[in-house]
């Protein structure tokens, strides 16, 4: 009895059609000619894990095509009000449903929470937009298994990466953030806006989140600098010709980061973000004085008054400033102490 065989794709999924003919009867079985993960990794467990918002367009295709390389997709759906969520458990993911959309961060966190109560020992995080080649998988996560890295990060911007067709404004506004946040962390990280990285089991289980929004990107490095985590960065090629792109405006995007970056900035390195704005405020209050002091002679009366509104303008202004700065600061600790070392989140 030999078997006659058809191929097709099913949700860009490679699989076979055997038939068989049988007194008479014909069988037909169906099989999944995928990725062997046993055979190309040993038996180390790996699992996909991806934010979905409204991506009905792409997330057929982005699950399929990695499942070719792990063994399990995890999707959160982040409140869709598409069929993104019934066309992932289709393709073979597992879907967990956030009831309201709550951020990219969220969706992280969501995963990140699911993975830990896993077998899991290497997760691996992309896009479901399509923006991501789900081919430099293995290369992605090949620091991992070979003990080199606890967390890597797919670079558009190390030799051999590529943003392909990336806006201009679009790759200023990375170098701005990137600059900032390798200030913050001492970190020196060329692509930190790369949603594509993947993480050890060691990483997994000790990194701990508080943001929300896309800001969990430089957070997340952050974490990764203060447990000691290595952080390597591989070559990649990101697509921007994609159906939907990115569902955060690079406006938005940009400045919810570099604001974050600011702010964790203003916490760890206060002197820097305070003392020279001080200092310049400092020297513009002198100047000013000394200008005050020299009409005294000629116009005591109007000076004086100008002069005393100025400073207490001035006074009031840094107090302001001063104690914004002070309960952000503090709110910044109490959330690192709360999240990150208790782990409450």
């Amino acid at each position: 009895m030999k078997p006659s065989t058809v191929q097709f794709r099913l949700c860009s999924a490679p699989f076979s059609i055997q038939k068989y003919q049988l007194s008479g009867l014909e069988l037909y079985i169906l099989y999944f000619r995928g990725f062997n993960m046993e055979t190309d990794f040993g038996k180390v467990r790996i699992v996909a894990g991806m934010p979905m918002y409204n991506e009905e367009e792409t997330i057929g295709t982005v699950v399929t095509m990695a499942l070719r390389h792990v063994d399990e997709v995890i999707c959160i759906d982040d409140g869709s009000s598409d069929s993104s969520a019934r066309i992932a458990e289709a393709c073979g993911a597992t879907v967990i449903r956030h009831r309201a959309n709550q951020g990219y961060g969220a969706a992280l966190k969501t995963l990140f929470k699911t993975t830990r109560g896993s077998d899991a020992e290497i997760l691996v995080v992309l896009d479901s937009d399509g923006q991501h080649d789900t081919s430099d998988i293995p290369k992605l996560i090949q620091p991992i298994l070979d003990d080199e890295a606890d967390f890597t990060i797919g670079s558009r911007f190390v030799e051999g990466g590529e943003g392909n067709d990336m806006p201009a404004y679009r790759r200023l506004g990375i170098k701005v953030i990137t600059a900032a946040s390798n200030l913050t962390s001492d970190l020196d990280i060329k692509d930190t806006q790369s949603g594509f990285r993947a993480f050890s089991k060691k990483a997994i289980d000790r990194l701990r989140f508080d943001s929300d929004g896309m800001e969990l990107s430089l957070e997340m490095l952050e974490d990764a600098k203060e447990k000691q985590l290595t952080i390597q960065e591989v070559p990649t090629i990101i697509r921007y010709d994609v159906p939907k792109g990115s569902n955060f405006t690079a406006l938005s995007h940009g400045f919810t980061v570099l604001t974050w970056a600011l702010l964790s900035l203003s916490q760890k390195k206060p002197l820097l973000t305070l003392g020279i704005p001080g200092l310049g405020l400092l020297a513009t209050g002198a100047a000013m004085g000394m200008s005050t002091a020299q009409g005294f002679t000629t116009q005591i009366d109007t000076v004086l008054g100008q002069g005393l509104t100025a400073v207490w303008i001035g006074v009031l202004g840094l107090a302001l400033i001063a104690t914004g700065f002070i309960l952000q600061t503090v709110r910044g600790f109490l959330r690192i102490l709360l999240v990150r070392e208790f782990g409450l989140d």
